[in-house]
């Protein structure tokens, strides 16, 4: 019997010889693991990923996706200000996932750059990206008490 029938739903195909480094063979040795659950992440459902993360259109829908990759397949979702000055949403913020087995160099880079073609259509989600690591002096723009003689 072959390992990917051990699991419930389709899974991912392995990447061609050579192409990717994921380790998907140590994960097809463990199908009820929570590591094991970005396997469930095929093809057709990174499309289907990249289409819903084309939609986002808030900083709180972003991070509502963030929390459903984590929740469903596993996949932890960085995104912060670059350490450099930030000038555009290509160099200024640093997208990437962490790292993990079972995650496909492809879809490491798919997911980033289906994030930056969004931010780059609303760049207020950019702003509240900024405002949320407190570059923008949201923290600091609270009033003062007034000072006393």
């Amino acid at each position: 019997m072959s390992q990917a029938v051990l699991f419930q739903q389709p899974i991912r195909k392995e990447c061609p010889p050579g192409a990717c480094a994921c380790e998907r063979e140590l994960l097809l040795d463990q199908p009820g693991s929570d590591a094991a659950r970005i396997l469930f992440l095929t093809r057709e459902e990174e499309k289907r990923l990249i289409e819903r993360i084309g939609r986002i259109e808030s900083y709180a829908d972003l991070l509502h996706v963030g929390k459903l990759l984590q929740r469903n397949l596993g996949i932890v979702l960085h995104i912060s200000p670059a350490t450099e000055e930030v000038r555009t949403v290509r160099g200024g913020l640093e997208i990437r996932l962490a790292e993990q087995p079972g995650l496909c160099k492809k879809t490491r880079e798919t997911i980033p750059a289906a994030i930056r073609k969004c931010l780059e259509s609303h760049p207020a989600i950019v702003y509240a990206i900024l405002d949320a690591h407190d570059l923008l002096g949201a923290a600091s723009a609270a009033p003062r008490p007034p000072d006393t003689p």
